[in-house]
């Protein structure tokens, strides 16, 4: 795996899942082809690392392709992080044991209500939500574009509500994470 993606779904799911969106669209953008990816991402790793990139990149490439996400959507794999952590998320909402968690539920809820309004999408799962606008925000940031007032403020209460939605995912990966009294 890709040292940077593992060091990523080891430390924080929600900046794993945010990266291999990067990573689909990086091979997009080199469109799909492994001869771009090589000569425009590859070539940029230290040679040790090469081969471990190549193969990395091919199989990104070839799930992209038998799943037919070349020109949009997204991997299973990044599909299964949104399921899995709306499973998660239905639990502590509906566990009395987390108060703090369910606030910043509700502070981020009128924000995911709008932006689902917005783009259309009011069947989505409400974290892809989330996660479409954190990963959109960060393109504006990269391309040096302007976040509005009202985003930002968005912004901030989505990033705190998936960043509590991570922390609980590591505690619960590691087993320390008690939902019930048991």
């Amino acid at each position: 795996m890709n040292p940077i993606a593992q060091r990523l779904k080891e430390k924080n799911i929600a900046e794993y899942l945010i990266y291999l969106w990067q990573e689909e669209d990086l091979i997009r953008a080199n469109h799909c082809q492994m001869e771009e990816l090589e000569a425009n991402v590859i070539v940029h790793y230290p040679e040790e690392n090469r081969p471990a990139m190549r193969e990395w990149y091919g199989n990104l490439l070839t799930m992209m392709n038998e799943e037919h996400a070349r020109a949009t959507g997204h991997l299973q794999i990044n599909r299964n992080i949104i399921i899995k952590l709306t499973d998660l998320h239905t639990a502590l909402c509906a566990s009395p044991k987390f108060p703090f968690y369910a606030a910043a539920y509700f502070k981020a809820l009128p924000f995911i209500v709008e932006l689902r309004a917005k783009n259309g999408q009011k069947d989505e799962p409400e974290l892809e939500t989330c996660f479409e606008a954190l990963y959109g925000v960060l393109l504006l940031k990269l391309q040096h574009k302007p976040v509005s007032e009202g985003t930002a403020k968005a912004m901030e209460a989505i990033s705190n509500f998936i960043s509590l939605l991570a922390n609980y995912y590591e505690k619960d990966r590691k087993g320390t994470l008690k939902l019930e009294d048991n």
